[in-house]
């Protein structure tokens, strides 16, 4: 009886244990189920989270070409160069490391270590780091340490055309020039990788939890600059400009028949490959579009221009000149040289560059004064023809308006918008007076300056009615003249060349003029049996002998005409 309660009980027990072990080995089964069907996608994340990255893959950036003659060549290319970077997470010793990646690398110890104490995944150590350092860093083989590769901008031509260009900063964003106005077309669109890592922070590129998005590259783009014709320009402004006592110039050669600018340069300008050394960042604007001025006397251009095409002269007008006006209690005359007072002709007007004479056509504009019809008639055409007062649209990064004073708002109104029939109170960029002299003289049409070729080839038309091709015509005969006549040594036998100086005065700090601080501007053409280019020259506070726009500026002009000549095809006159 005994024992066989006692095997009963041995029975129960072994029962009971089994059933515990059931019951354990259920709860297992659906802790798994739990964890491996209804929290799945929770450990999951929790698994990679801790070798789970994502990385930006760059877009290569758009070269930028430039014509060589008949071909086109790269003026700015990509070079792959590599960043060095750290995950701070698998760096054991950052002091040791730190010190061995320097000794290769360059830079200080100090700074690596103190990077690769920081919380962040990803360290950035040094950028744009050769092939040989890459190689050598490689083959450590430190854990934590990777290299990526970053394209960085190369210039085969050196400083050539820099403020035009503009530059990259390290963050892959276009400044100032081209770069910056045409950064979007230029930059592409970065791709995507979402990367497994191994235990060193490695992509893992086959698994298949990596996801990838393609980079769109950028736009290849090709400017109208002439590379020999830039590279020329440039030379002529950096032996010209300190010969005449100046410390800063500009000059535009510009197809009077599409837009295009064939050359733009400046003096002083910078190397866009080295423009973290740049301390002064004034450089690294373009002044001949982003720096106005009062242009001087070559408005008298534009002003005839607007009175022939109005029709309140005529090609054979004369006039009785007094050599001086009084306007709202101020007067205005002219050099000494003027003669004094005299019956006068339109052409004497340009030849002579007679402030009196620029008036007396704003008067006609008035009816026979300088009033509120002159003033708004005059002002149509300095906004609606000329386009002054407005930026012209072309590739360029911080393009200046320029300033139009308002012709019913103002003190002074008549004597201002008097000034402005010759060139002061009224401010204007190299490239707006080049655009706006162009279109007086190729028959009346106002195209888009431009310094990137169209995508359809075509130029872009603002206005197609400035002047008529009739007073173009008696245009280009009155500069013509005034270089035959008055500037003998900028004539040039076999071609025509037409154009007027401009000596303006610059403005002080409180107010007024200086009396002894002159800019000087020439505009005008060379070609044969038409403008073939169309020439703007700035000097800034030249120290010359004789006026500023004559002595400065018509000198430097006929330096670039000769280049002209000599080296790129102008044609002869008929």
């Amino acid at each position: 009886m005994q024992n066989h309660i006692a095997r009963s009980f041995d029975v129960n027990r072994l029962n009971l244990f089994y059933s515990l072990v059931l019951m354990i080995f259920l709860v297992f089964i659906a802790r798994l189920f739990y964890i491996q069907v209804i929290q799945h996608d929770f450990y999951r994340q929790a698994a990679l989270s801790g070798q789970y990255r994502e990385y930006e893959v760059p877009a290569q950036r758009g070269m930028i070409l430039a014509h060589d003659d008949d071909i086109t060549v790269p003026i700015v290319l990509n070079e792959d160069k590599f960043t060095l970077f750290a995950d701070p997470k698998f760096i054991e010793d950052p002091k040791e490391v730190a010190k061995t990646l320097t000794a290769i690398s360059g830079g200080s110890a100090a700074e690596y270590e103190a990077k690769m104490r920081e919380t962040t995944r990803y360290a950035v150590l040094a950028k744009k780091l050769g092939e040989s350092v890459k190689q050598k860093i490689e083959q450590l083989g430190i854990k934590g340490i990777g290299l990526r590769t970053e394209s960085v901008r190369t210039y085969p031509q050196g400083g050539l055309a820099g403020q035009l260009l503009g530059f990259v900063n390290d963050e892959g964003q276009g400044n100032y020039g081209v770069e910056q106005a045409l950064n979007d077309d230029l930059k592409g669109t970065p791709g995507q990788l979402k990367a497994i890592t191994d235990v060193n922070g490695v992509p893992l590129a086959a698994n298949g939890d990596n996801v990838r998005q393609e980079p769109q590259n950028g736009r290849d783009i090709t400017l109208t600059i002439d590379i020999g014709m830039q590279k020329k320009l440039e030379n002529i402004l950096k032996q010209h400009i300190p010969y005449v006592g100046s410390k800063s110039g500009s000059a535009i050669i510009m197809d009077p028949y599409t837009g295009a600018i064939k050359a733009m340069a400046n003096y002083p300008s910078y190397n866009p490959a080295e423009f973290f050394k740049v301390k002064d960042a004034s450089l690294f604007t373009n002044p001949a579009v982003s720096s106005p001025l009062e242009v001087g006397s070559i408005m008298k251009t534009l002003t005839v221009a607007a009175g022939l095409n109005e029709k309140v002269i005529g090609a054979n007008t004369t006039y009785y000149d007094p050599a001086r006006w009084d306007i709202d209690g101020s007067t205005i005359k002219n050099v000494e040289e003027d003669g004094g007072a005299a019956t006068r002709s339109i052409a004497d007007i340009l030849q002579y560059s007679l402030n009196t004479g620029a008036v007396y056509v704003l008067m006609q504009l008035g009816g026979g004064q300088v009033n509120d019809q002159a003033r708004n008639t005059w002002n149509d055409y300095l906004v609606n023809h000329y386009h002054f007062g407005q930026k012209t649209g072309i590739e360029q990064g911080y393009e200046a308006d320029g300033y139009v004073p308002d012709p019913n708002d103002g003190y002074g109104l008549n004597l201002q918008y008097a000034n402005t029939a010759f060139g002061q109170g009224i401010s204007i960029t190299p490239l707006q007076f080049a655009s706006a002299f162009s279109s007086t003289i190729n028959g009346g049409t106002y195209y888009k300056p431009h310094l990137v070729e169209p995508s359809d080839g075509k130029a872009e038309v603002v206005n197609d009615s400035v002047i008529s091709p009739d007073v173009s015509k008696q245009m280009r005969v009155y500069h013509e003249n005034s270089v035959a006549k008055n500037y003998t040594f900028l004539i040039r036998d076999g071609y025509r060349v037409g154009g007027k100086t401009g000596t303006a005065e610059i403005p002080a700090p409180g107010g007024g003029y200086y009396e002894d601080k002159f800019n000087g501007t020439f505009v005008g053409y060379i070609g044969g049996k038409r403008p073939q280019y169309v020439i703007m020259v700035r000097v800034n506070e030249p120290h010359v002998a004789g006026y500023a726009g004559t002595a400065a500026a018509g000198t430097m002009f006929g330096k670039i005409t000769d280049m002209l000549i000599n080296n790129f095809s102008v044609a002869l006159a008929p």
